[in-house]
């Protein structure tokens, strides 16, 4: 039996399942949910929720992986009982992998499209209208979409042939630190703008009459739904980090490190938009136009705008590849436990399925856009995200949740007696009760919230 691979070192993995969570929604999505929810007190329910339900489920995550040495497609078939079909959801977290990828290869190729864009000066002189005009320009462009969605998948297979430690490891790491470093340099930056302390000010001063005016339940449904879908757990991409774990330090420990590493990033991404965008005058949107059309008018705007343009791009850039290597190093796993094959001929395999199932996601503005799946306006990016964000996540992170803690599954004791092996923080026995019965809850109301 071929050994299995492991990671180098801890900081590898620690940054690794770091670059998984962290994703393009820390950036375009965190700063303006915080901003509509009350600034600062947004953040306190965002923390406490990370705490009391993202950690949880990811050292049960972690925990089915390293017990079973597997990738997620198998890992249950070495934990379960005879007879039993909780392994089913492995097909269904390989599926969620591939719908994931299906759109955020063309969300990650617009990141190094507008970085070469800023690197080779294209914005410089262009008014608030060209740049909403540029933004339309590359949507409605077939050729540019396929060439750098292309362009991020034979990237990220490329560093995964590699194998663990020589490919995903260690340009993870890269990666991950220019990521880190870029941010806090963006966010020192950012502080030192004129305005800029008003815009620090509406993003961490709570604002409790905000709260009022929006609803402490919406408040803190919103800050629930953001801590849950922070650490992308629930279709395996977190399992397969912890088949490649020793067993030196404990789970609950690491879950919490992992969890602290996504939320500076997408607190310091805060740090960097909000000061930015009251120093400028501008709103501070969500999604797609803040990145393509409200940041690059702040950088315009700016002294030595095209550098500052250049390396913001360079950390989304960094932040996208961070999570593909991450989800592709799982798909990768996956097929060569399912199909018997080797890294190289996965690799290959999936070269050409992953562009084939990209395509409609790249297409979806131009040659696709008069397919509108979810009514007016909509696109086939708007329907994958729905089915993984909506469907996908919370019903996979329920099925851990479950097989975790119930008899019925693999047991809350053997949960615990794995995620309690080495030293850190320990599962206490306290958490059974709240595991068994509050979390599932808990998960459900958001997974209705979704669908609703």
């Amino acid at each position: 039996m071929q050994q299995r691979e492991t990671f180098q070192s801890r900081l590898g993995f620690l940054l690794l399942s770091a670059g998984c969570a962290i994703g393009i929604g820390n950036v375009w999505r965190f700063p303006y949910v915080t901003g509509a929810n009350g600034g600062g007190a947004f953040v306190l329910f965002y923390l406490l929720f990370l705490t009391i339900m993202g950690v949880p489920v990811l050292s049960m995550e972690f925990a089915v992986g390293r017990a079973s040495k597997k990738s997620p497609v198998k890992a249950y078939q070495e934990l379960e009982k005879p007879g039993h079909k909780w392994h089913l959801h492995g097909y269904l977290a390989l599926t969620g992998n591939y719908v994931l990828m299906m759109f955020y290869t063309t969300v990650a190729g617009w990141m190094l499209y507008y970085f070469y864009q800023f690197l080779t000066g294209q914005f410089a002189g262009m008014d608030t209208a060209g740049v909403q005009a540029a933004f339309g320009e590359m949507l409605e462009s077939p050729g540019v979409n396929v060439f750098w969605m292309v362009l991020v998948v034979i990237l990220g297979l490329l560093v995964c042939s590699m194998g663990l430690q020589k490919g995903v490891e260690r340009i993870t790491k890269i990666m991950m630190i220019g990521l880190l470093s870029l941010m806090v340099v963006l966010a020192l930056h950012g502080l030192f703008l004129e305005g800029g302390m008003e815009g620090l000010k509406f993003y961490l001063l709570p604002d409790f009459e905000r709260v009022r005016e929006i609803g402490v339940g919406n408040v803190i449904g919103a800050a629930m739904n953001q801590a849950f879908f922070t650490l992308s757990l629930g279709i395996g991409a977190m399992a397969i980090f912890g088949s490649y774990l020793d067993r030196k330090n404990t789970l609950l420990g690491e879950a919490v490190n992992v969890a602290v590493l996504d939320t500076f990033v997408a607190i310091t991404a805060g740090l960097i938009i909000f000061p930015a965008c009251f120093a400028f005058g501008v709103n501070p949107d969500s999604g797609p136009s803040l990145i393509f059309i409200t940041l690059p008018n702040v950088f315009i705007s700016m002294t030595g705008g095209r550098i500052w343009g250049m390396l913001f791009f360079l950390f989304m850039s960094f932040a996208a590849l961070s999570t593909v290597i991450a989800v592709f190093e799982n798909i990768i796993a996956c097929d060569m436990e399912l199909l018997k094959i080797d890294r190289k001929k996965a690799a290959w395999l999936n070269l050409v399925l992953l562009i084939l199932l990209s395509l409609p996601c790249a297409l979806g503005f131009n040659i696709l856009s008069g397919f509108e799946p979810m009514g007016p306006g909509t696109s086939v990016l708007d329907l994958e995200d729905f089915v993984v964000s909506n469907l996908l996540l919370p019903l996979g992170s329920l099925v851990y949740l479950l097989f975790c803690t119930w008899k019925l599954g693999w047991g809350f004791d053997r949960y615990q007696a794995e995620a309690n092996m080495g030293s850190g923080l320990k599962v206490p026995n306290w958490m059974q009760g709240y595991a068994k019965y509050v979390l599932p809850l808990m998960i459900l109301i958001l997974f209705l919230q979704g669908i609703l």
